[in-house]
Protein backbone atom coordinates (compact mmCIF):
# COMPACT_ATOMS: atom_id res chain seq x y z
CA UNK A 1 0.00 0.00 0.00
CA UNK A 2 2.56 2.34 0.59
CA UNK A 3 4.61 1.63 -2.32
CA UNK A 4 1.48 2.27 -4.53
CA UNK A 5 1.00 5.47 -2.70
CA UNK A 6 4.67 6.82 -3.33
CA UNK A 7 4.62 5.54 -7.09
CA UNK A 8 1.13 7.70 -7.16
CA UNK A 9 2.67 10.75 -5.03
CA UNK A 10 5.76 10.20 -7.69
CA UNK A 11 3.82 10.15 -10.61
CA UNK A 12 1.68 13.23 -9.62
CA UNK A 13 4.81 15.38 -8.39
CA UNK A 14 6.78 14.56 -12.25
CA UNK A 15 3.69 14.54 -14.61
CA UNK A 16 2.30 18.12 -13.64
CA UNK A 17 3.73 20.48 -15.23
CA UNK A 18 3.10 24.31 -15.25
CA UNK A 19 0.68 26.12 -17.58
CA UNK A 20 2.48 25.99 -21.11
CA UNK A 21 2.10 29.64 -23.06
CA UNK A 22 0.49 28.95 -26.46
CA UNK A 23 2.35 29.61 -29.66
CA UNK A 24 1.48 32.71 -31.90
CA UNK A 25 -0.49 31.18 -34.97
CA UNK A 26 1.13 33.52 -37.36
CA UNK A 27 4.04 35.77 -35.98
CA UNK A 28 4.36 38.89 -37.84
CA UNK A 29 8.55 40.34 -38.65
CA UNK A 30 7.33 43.91 -38.47
CA UNK A 31 7.36 44.42 -42.09
CA UNK A 32 4.09 46.87 -42.20
CA UNK A 33 6.09 49.03 -39.75
CA UNK A 34 9.09 49.19 -41.71
CA UNK A 35 7.03 49.81 -45.04
CA UNK A 36 5.11 52.75 -43.01
CA UNK A 37 8.43 54.35 -42.00
CA UNK A 38 9.96 54.12 -45.24
CA UNK A 39 6.50 55.83 -46.84
CA UNK A 40 6.45 58.16 -43.95
CA UNK A 41 10.80 59.18 -44.86
CA UNK A 42 9.94 59.51 -48.42
CA UNK A 43 7.17 61.80 -47.89
CA UNK A 44 9.10 63.92 -45.73
CA UNK A 45 11.92 63.76 -48.39
CA UNK A 46 9.73 65.13 -51.07
CA UNK A 47 8.07 67.69 -49.07
CA UNK A 48 11.38 69.34 -47.97
CA UNK A 49 12.31 69.81 -51.77
CA UNK A 50 8.91 71.10 -52.21
CA UNK A 51 10.03 73.29 -49.51
CA UNK A 52 13.23 73.89 -51.28
CA UNK A 53 11.89 75.04 -54.71
CA UNK A 54 9.53 77.59 -52.62
CA UNK A 55 12.73 79.26 -50.73
CA UNK A 56 14.52 79.46 -53.69
CA UNK A 57 11.86 81.36 -55.36
CA UNK A 58 11.00 83.79 -52.77
CA UNK A 59 13.99 86.06 -53.26
CA UNK A 60 12.68 88.81 -50.92
CA UNK A 61 12.15 86.64 -47.40
CA UNK A 62 15.13 85.03 -45.26
CA UNK A 63 13.64 81.54 -44.29
CA UNK A 64 15.08 80.02 -41.26
CA UNK A 65 14.15 76.40 -40.17
CA UNK A 66 12.97 75.38 -36.77
CA UNK A 67 14.20 72.67 -34.29
CA UNK A 68 11.02 70.74 -34.71
CA UNK A 69 10.94 70.92 -39.03
CA UNK A 70 9.27 73.95 -40.29
CA UNK A 71 10.32 76.74 -42.19
CA UNK A 72 9.68 80.55 -41.37
CA UNK A 73 10.10 84.14 -42.13
CA UNK A 74 9.31 87.32 -40.12
CA UNK A 75 6.43 89.35 -41.70
CA UNK A 76 6.90 91.59 -38.35
CA UNK A 77 9.63 91.51 -36.43
CA UNK A 78 9.91 92.85 -32.73
CA UNK A 79 13.73 93.58 -31.88
CA UNK A 80 12.42 95.36 -28.52
CA UNK A 81 10.50 92.73 -26.78
CA UNK A 82 12.60 89.50 -25.97
CA UNK A 83 9.41 86.88 -24.18
CA UNK A 84 8.52 83.95 -25.87
CA UNK A 85 5.31 82.16 -24.96
CA UNK A 86 6.14 79.54 -22.36
CA UNK A 87 3.88 76.21 -21.21
CA UNK A 88 0.96 77.54 -19.23
CA UNK A 89 0.95 81.57 -20.78
CA UNK A 90 -2.46 82.63 -22.11
CA UNK A 91 -1.59 84.02 -25.87
CA UNK A 92 -4.07 85.67 -27.61
CA UNK A 93 -3.53 85.02 -31.78
CA UNK A 94 -4.81 85.19 -35.17
CA UNK A 95 -3.56 82.78 -37.68
CA UNK A 96 -4.62 81.88 -41.61
CA UNK A 97 -4.02 78.50 -43.51
CA UNK A 98 -2.95 78.16 -46.57
CA UNK A 99 -1.67 75.06 -49.61
CA UNK A 100 1.87 75.20 -50.88
CA UNK A 101 0.55 77.07 -53.84
CA UNK A 102 -0.97 80.13 -51.63
CA UNK A 103 -4.53 78.55 -52.12
CA UNK A 104 -6.46 80.16 -48.56
CA UNK A 105 -7.56 77.15 -46.96
CA UNK A 106 -9.14 78.54 -43.58
CA UNK A 107 -8.93 82.56 -43.74
CA UNK A 108 -8.77 84.53 -40.60
CA UNK A 109 -12.08 85.27 -40.73
CA UNK A 110 -12.80 82.19 -40.45
CA UNK A 111 -10.64 80.82 -37.37
CA UNK A 112 -11.01 84.24 -35.74
CA UNK A 113 -9.00 85.56 -33.05
CA UNK A 114 -8.51 82.93 -29.82
CA UNK A 115 -6.60 82.63 -26.30
CA UNK A 116 -4.74 79.70 -26.45
CA UNK A 117 -3.04 78.20 -23.21
CA UNK A 118 0.18 77.00 -24.19
CA UNK A 119 0.30 73.38 -23.83
CA UNK A 120 -2.15 72.60 -22.19
CA UNK A 121 -4.93 72.83 -25.71
CA UNK A 122 -5.01 70.71 -28.36
CA UNK A 123 -3.72 72.64 -32.05
CA UNK A 124 -1.75 70.93 -34.47
CA UNK A 125 1.25 70.28 -34.10
CA UNK A 126 3.65 72.99 -36.41
CA UNK A 127 1.51 75.51 -34.71
CA UNK A 128 1.98 74.50 -30.99
CA UNK A 129 5.83 74.72 -32.17
CA UNK A 130 4.95 77.97 -33.41
CA UNK A 131 3.52 79.73 -30.65
CA UNK A 132 6.61 79.60 -28.64
CA UNK A 133 8.85 80.94 -31.56
CA UNK A 134 7.14 84.03 -31.66
CA UNK A 135 7.07 87.52 -29.50
CA UNK A 136 3.88 89.69 -29.02
CA UNK A 137 3.60 91.98 -31.91
CA UNK A 138 4.97 89.42 -34.42
CA UNK A 139 4.04 87.50 -37.39
CA UNK A 140 5.61 85.01 -39.06
CA UNK A 141 4.32 82.46 -42.40
CA UNK A 142 5.60 78.93 -41.44
CA UNK A 143 5.68 76.10 -43.98
CA UNK A 144 5.01 72.80 -42.01
CA UNK A 145 5.41 69.58 -43.69
CA UNK A 146 2.35 67.00 -43.42
CA UNK A 147 3.77 65.60 -40.00
CA UNK A 148 3.37 68.70 -38.33
CA UNK A 149 0.35 69.74 -40.17
CA UNK A 150 -2.67 67.48 -40.08
CA UNK A 151 -0.83 64.32 -40.93
CA UNK A 152 -1.95 60.81 -41.95
CA UNK A 153 -5.97 61.92 -41.07
CA UNK A 154 -6.16 65.32 -42.59
CA UNK A 155 -8.64 67.74 -40.50
CA UNK A 156 -11.75 66.06 -41.99
CA UNK A 157 -13.02 69.12 -43.55
CA UNK A 158 -11.01 71.16 -45.67
CA UNK A 159 -7.45 69.69 -45.18
CA UNK A 160 -6.40 65.98 -46.82
CA UNK A 161 -4.25 63.36 -45.89
CA UNK A 162 -0.80 63.93 -45.73
CA UNK A 163 -1.13 67.77 -47.04
CA UNK A 164 1.87 70.01 -46.39
CA UNK A 165 1.04 73.41 -45.21
CA UNK A 166 1.72 77.03 -45.42
CA UNK A 167 0.49 79.14 -42.06
CA UNK A 168 0.83 83.31 -41.25
CA UNK A 169 0.68 83.55 -37.08
CA UNK A 170 0.34 86.60 -35.93
CA UNK A 171 0.94 86.63 -31.76
CA UNK A 172 -1.61 89.61 -30.66
CA UNK A 173 -0.84 89.24 -26.83
CA UNK A 174 1.46 86.86 -24.42
CA UNK A 175 -0.45 87.12 -20.71
CA UNK A 176 2.27 85.12 -18.54
CA UNK A 177 1.15 82.42 -15.99
CA UNK A 178 0.78 83.45 -12.43
CA UNK A 179 2.68 81.21 -10.14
Amino acid sequence: MKKITLILLGLLLFNCKGPEPRRAIKQSSGSIIKESVARNKRLLQEEEKLFQEIIAKDTTNTYLHSDTGSWYFYNVKDTTNYYTAKPKDLVTMTYTILSTNNDTIYSYKEIDTIKYKVDLQELFPGLRHSVKLLKENETATFLYPSSLGYGYHGDTKKIGVNVPLKATISILKIEKENK
